[in-house]
Parts: C-alpha cells; structure tokens; sequence
C-alpha cells in the first residue's frame, strides 16, 4: 500500500476494515513477486474471481484457486497491477466481510469489490474503469465549450458537427461500425463518442427509438427506472417507474442528440467481410437508398436478443385465410375489436398482446406449449430489485453505478443461490395468486432450479412474464387459455394435438426469437456464424441453455473466435454496465494498447 494513503485512528479501525486492509495488502505484495501460487493461496478452497477485462482483456471468471493461479501465471507480468486501496468503509453481516477497492494496472485503474470468508477471498470482482492517458472528458476535465479570445477562421459547434456528419463514412472511415441502433447500439455508441472512437450506428428505421414505437402499443418496460438508466444521462427524477415504449423511444432519440451520436438511420447492412490484407471490414450498406461501403476496423453487432424472429413452420401456414403476424410485427389490438384472434405462446410478448386485444375487444385465446414462470410485478420490485434498484436503494446510498458493481460481483456460478430464496418468498407471499392461476389451467414453472425469472433470462432468454395485469385477465377467463401442441393451421383457425380446433381472424406467434449470430450468417456467411457460435447463455445445462459451463455470456460484450467482431446488448441494465467494457476494450485496440486475450471462449455450438 503507498505510504500516502491516509489512515484512520487505531481506535476508529473497524475489525472488517483491518480484514480488509490486511488481505489487499498480503494480495499486493504477493502479486507485486509475481508469486500466482501465494496469491491464489488467499482465496478459499470454494472461491471465484470475476474479471471484466482489468486482468484479462475479457470477461472471465475462474474458480478456486488453481483456477486463480492458472490465471496469474499467464497475466501478471503484462498486467502489472498495484495500489489496491479500500475506496469505502468495508461491512460484515454473518461471517462475511464486503469491501468495495480501487487499483491500477500499468495501462489502467479499475475498481472492484470482495467478499472474505475465515480470512480469504469467496468472491473477488475486478473491473476496468478506464485507460491512462485516454480518460473520459468529465468533470474537471470537461471541455470548455467557449473558445474565448479571437479567431477569424473560428467553426461554430454546430459547423464542427456538420462537418464530421457529412465525412464521417465518405471522405474519412469510422474505426467503429454498430450494426443496430436500439438502446444497445446507443449506449455503446455513447461510451465510444466519449472516448473519441469515431463510430456509427446503422439503423435501419426512420428514427432513433423506433424499434420501440413500432411494436404493438401496450409494450412498455417491466424493469423499473432504477435500473434501467442509460449511461451519462440518467432519467429524470419525475420519469415513471414503468416507462412506455414510446417514451422510451423519444428518449432515445433525445439521446442520441444530446449525446452528438453518428447515428445513420434509413440504413441497412448489406453485406460484411473482414479483409485480411488490409486489417479492416469491408461493410456494405444501402442509406436511404445510396449504397455506401464503409471501411472500419471494428464491427458490432448491437442487433437485441428481440430483432431474429422465430417464425414457426406449423403445416398449414399457407392456406390459413386469415392474418399471420409474428408478435415483433403485431401492430396492436385496434384492428381487431370483434375478431377471433389466437396467440400461440405464453411468455411476455404473448400476456402483453393478449392483454391489449381483450382491452380492445377482441376474443383472445393464448395457446400455452409450454411451463412459464410468472412474477407479479410488484413483489419482484420488492423483493427481487429492491435492496439495489429502487428510490429504497438509493436513499441507502446505493446509486445505480454502486448497484451494478454488487450485482456484477456475485458470480453466475452461485447467483441462483441468491435467487432461490427470493423466488420462496414470492411464492409464499403470492400464493393465492399462483393457485388461482393453475386453477384456471395455466402450467407453471419456477426455473429448472427454482431459481425464477432473472436465471431465466440469463440462461436462455424466455420462459417467463412479469404480471402487470395479463394473468388476472387469464385467471377471470377473459383471456380464454388452450395448453397443448399445435398440429396445424387450418383454413380457419389452430388445430392442436389433442383434435381441439380453435377458430381464428389472425394468429400471432409469440414464439420468440434466435441467436444474434443469426444476424452473422446473414450479413458475413453461415462459417462465421459457426466459427463464433452460440450467443447468449451460460451452459448452465437447463433447458435451452447446454453446457458444457461457461460461467460468463456466452460471446457477449467480449472478443469472439472471430477477431474484431463483436456482440453488444441486453437489457437497459446490461447495455449501460457493458458498454464500458467493450468501449474500452475498442479504445485500447484503436489506440495500439496491448491487448493479450487470457481465456478466449471456445466454440462448442454452431451459430444455427
């Protein structure tokens, strides 16, 4: 530790405040030797290590210590960390001391946070906060904006802007291109205009925030405003805690504004091929209707879990004389008041849908194939979010930044052990509720290991709803429910397996969608597609999310087997927390940092 680090009175030293202390400088010293094996000897025998690219440039996580070692003895010398300081008055609550740290590397500071057991590490985080010498221009390094004195070749603001718009893509090539312009392509495209990366973003609607206002009119957010901030610029304090997808979409657009992103809407990728020779992508798109050839040195794909529809293939589609829509394409109930309209699915899409053409009076029937997981709203605030995302949390002094690092430090590996005892007290508490659903017919489910919705999404990224109103129609039989497979389409309606016939005006599939490296193979080719394989997941071995462990996302927000392409999203959470790793990780590229990747994710599932 350096010898200018303030310290507290022996009498106002805390016994977790010396534990920590203590461990961080043995850690030091021990890393300071390049001794792996004396650093991994203080973690416990059940112990994880979480890097987000501080140690590895990568997400990674290792377990025990000879995890931690094989680790070390590859990094440590490159990595060259020092000066871990506690950055907070450390807690203890049953045995476990949490510490909240700050630390250097010999290109970056970072911070990060542990959890001691007995004296060694259970869980250790360890984040990357920026580069040297290329830091964010904030606070007192904020630009003046003013240019006083005199200059009679002066640009305005505003003629600077225009400037760069009009070159950017033509006369000078980005280092970045974000193929998609929803929240996740804006939160990255944010972090990499403050870094100075040169970026755009292709969307391919008219406007920032339409991948919101085009889906069906009762969407809104089921996460609440806490936890939903994007970087920077967080919502204001009267924003409502659930927000309608149409706000959501004016701020996006503001966002992208105010943020001075290179945001190319009307445009669509064609075509994308890495140049080998010349160390760039070669990345073909129709702008409204021009085809320009864009010629970065980085691609991302920012394209959302929610933008590859799976379209089902039930026999019969083609003669159906009705109306067919996938549930991205549903516009919303108002065509529909008199209609007979059967929604085949039982996740959130197909509860929201249903929802909005009951309340716009149509005769709705959901086809459930499969168990769903169903959380009220108000219990998951509650009891799932509350302690880290609520105005609760932040009166606590837990503010979204302190929140993502605490939920970031709890490995995947044992974060459905934090998740089970939350998913028992909502069914305790809610118990009258689920009876009245499975007495109206509904299957239920509560994750492969009771785990409940957020190991849902993370695993696999379906199978569950947020009750903001939809199960009660379900429970009252104003929602009418079918469970069982589909057999056909008919002429006029659904037959399933059990001969039931299900007369209909349109059918929606709420049948979710695809990998985002769907989006590879369309715009690279099926070999890349393949070479990066499967995106998203643990390989937890649940259902829909096969193994073998992985312990991190699978290919997002991190190198792929594919150099210099990338996968960027996730929910608003995930596209705000993430972004910062991947921002720094194509700034450090951008800049010839360095960049040895430890760990590189093996492909074991096609990208099909």
């Amino acid at each position: 530790m350096s010898e200018t680090v303030e310290r507290p009175s022996t009498s106002a030293v805390t016994p977790a405040r010396a534990e920590a202390d203590a461990w961080l400088a043995d850690f030091e010293k021990a890393l300071a030797a390049n001794d792996a094996g004396k650093a991994a000897a203080m973690f416990a025998p059940t112990s994880f290590w979480r890097d987000l690219i501080a140690f590895t440039w990568n997400i990674k996580t290792v377990e025990k210590p000879e995890g931690v070692k094989e680790m070390l003895d590859a990094v440590l010398a490159g990595v060259k960390p020092r000066d871990f300081r506690l950055s907070e008055e450390p807690s203890e609550d049953g045995g476990v001391v949490t510490a909240f740290f700050t630390f250097e590397t010999g290109v970056a500071r970072g911070e990060g946070v542990m959890r001691l057991k007995d004296g060694k590490a259970w869980t250790f985080l360890t984040a990357m906060t920026e580069l040297k010498g290329f830091e964010e221009p904030m606070s007192e390094r904020r630009p003046m904006g003013a240019e006083h004195g005199q200059d009679t070749n002066r640009k305005s603001w505003l003629e600077r802007r225009e400037e760069e718009a009009k070159s950017l893509g033509y006369e000078t090539q980005p280092h970045v291109v974000i193929i998609g312009g929803g929240q996740g392509g804006i939160a990255l495209g944010a972090r990499l205009r403050q870094l100075g990366v040169p970026t755009i973003i292709v969307e391919k609607n008219d406007r920032p925030g339409d991948s919101w206002r085009k889906r069906y009119k009762s969407l809104c957010l089921h996460d609440p405003v806490w936890y939903d901030h994007l970087p920077y610029l967080p919502f204001p304090a009267n924003w409502p805690v659930f927000s309608p997808k149409d706000k959501i979409g004016d701020w996006l657009e503001m966002y992208t504004r105010v943020m001075e992103l290179n945001y190319w809407s009307r445009t669509t990728a064609k075509s994308a091929r890495y140049d080998e020779a010349k160390g760039e992508w070669e990345v073909v798109v129709d702008r409204d209707g021009e085809e320009v050839t864009l010629r970065p040195k980085e691609l991302v794909f920012a394209t959302g879990m929610s933008a590859k529809p799976n379209m089902p293939k039930f026999p019969g589609m083609d003669r159906f004389k009705g109306e067919q829509q996938h549930s991205s394409q549903h516009p919303g109930p108002d065509a529909y008041g008199g209609k007979k309209v059967v929604v085949i699915g039982s996740n959130n899409s197909a509860h929201d849908i249903c929802a909005a053409l009951y309340e716009g009076g149509a005769d709705v029937t959901m086809v459930q194939r499969s168990t769903t997981h169903i959380v009220r709203s108000e219990p998951l605030m509650e009891h799932g979010l509350g302690s880290l995302y609520s105005e609760r949390a932040v009166k606590a002094g837990i503010d979204t930044h302190k929140a993502d690092m605490i939920f970031a430090s709890i490995p995947y590996r044992i974060l459905h052990e934090f998740q089970i005892p939350i998913y028992d007290k909502i069914r305790e508490v809610d118990k009258a509720f689920y009876e009245a659903l499975e007495k109206a017919g509904f299957q239920l489910d509560w994750g492969a290991d009771g785990s409940g919705l957020f190991m849902k999404y993370l695993r696999r990224g379906s199978g569950y709803y947020i009750d903001v109103g939809a199960s009660q129609l379900i429970i009252d039989g104003k929602i009418k429910l079918k469970a069982g497979q589909v057999e056909e389409i008919t002429e006029t309606g659904v037959r399933l397996a059990d001969g039931t016939e299900l007369p209909a005006d349109l059918i929606v599939y709420a049948t979710g969608y695809g990998s985002m490296n769907g989006w590879v193979a369309d715009l690279v080719g099926q070999e890349a597609a393949d070479k990066v394989g499967k995106v998203w997941g643990l390989g937890s071995e649940t259902p829909k999310d096969p193994g073998p462990w992985e312990g991190e996302q699978r290919n997002m927000w991190k190198p792929t087997q594919v150099e210099h392409l990338w996968f960027h999203g996730g929910n608003l959470h995930q596209s705000r927390h993430y972004s910062l790793y991947l921002a720094l990780q194509l700034k450090a590229r951008m800049e010839g940092i360095p960049t040895p990747v430890w760990g590189l994710q093996e492909t074991h599932h096609l990208g099909r």
